[in-house]
């Protein structure tokens, strides 16, 4: 039996759902519903939250979330290296499997997320739009008992709102999971830095938003599929 176990999921095009049975075994032992949700998820995912509501990676909020920027992070060696010998057709899966098959923290990729209409009100609020929530991480790993939730960005330095997508998985993973944001962090990178911070309720004042324009929900296009 092999240690990766895998799963397509017709999410508006196909998402590749990984899990690393023997990591997941090893790291999660704190996180039993992370380990029960990840390895459910490698027999049935819903559907219908992923059809309608608003992509994670699609939300526009204009909120400034503060990232520390580490050159060089674990992460980008794990990324040059994915990229200097590619084996899959888009630079993303290259990441993710060689993520996945050389890294002894990373558990799962593309993992789905969702929140169901009426499950976090407060999100609801501050993004402007109605229906589910959903999104896939990237890369899930645990170091020193903290999950990372990471997303690969070819740019990062470049990117606006990728740190808020991160904290929209923190949130559902969070309602999924019942993991506390303390013991998450969250993170984009590409092969030259990380931009990292601590998931926090707080980050979702809605003060912060009086003076700002209204959210944005981008049209979801349909990418290459791998």
């Amino acid at each position: 039996m092999s240690a990766i176990v895998h799963r397509s999921y017709d999410h508006g095009w196909y998402y590749h759902y990984n899990l690393h049975l023997v990591k997941a075994d090893a790291l999660l032992t704190p996180y039993p519903l992370l380990r029960e949700y990840l390895k459910g998820l490698t027999k049935e995912c819903p559907q219908e939250p992923f059809l309608r509501g608003p992509r994670s990676s699609k939300v526009r909020v204009p909120i400034i979330i503060k990232t520390s920027r580490v050159e060089n992070h674990e992460v980008c060696a794990l990324t040059r290296a994915a990229l200097d010998a590619p084996r899959f057709h888009t630079a993303h899966m290259n990441v993710q499997m060689h993520m996945l098959q050389h890294d002894n923290t990373t558990i799962s990729i593309e993992t789905p997320l969702w929140l169901l209409e009426g499950e976090d009100e407060q999100l609801t609020q501050l993004i402007g739009e109605t229906g589910p929530l959903s999104g896939h991480i990237d890369a899930l790993r645990v170091e020193d008992g903290i999950v990372w939730i990471w997303d690969y960005k070819p740019h990062a330095d470049k990117e606006k709102y990728a740190a808020m997508q991160t904290l929209l998985y923190a949130f559902m993973l969070e309602k999924r999971t019942g993991i506390a944001l303390s013991q998450m962090r969250c993170g984009y990178f590409d092969s030259e830095a990380a931009h990292i911070f601590a998931p926090a309720r707080s980050i979702l004042s809605l003060d912060s938003l009086n003076e700002c324009p209204p959210p944005q929900i981008l049209a979801i296009e349909r990418p290459v599929e791998f």
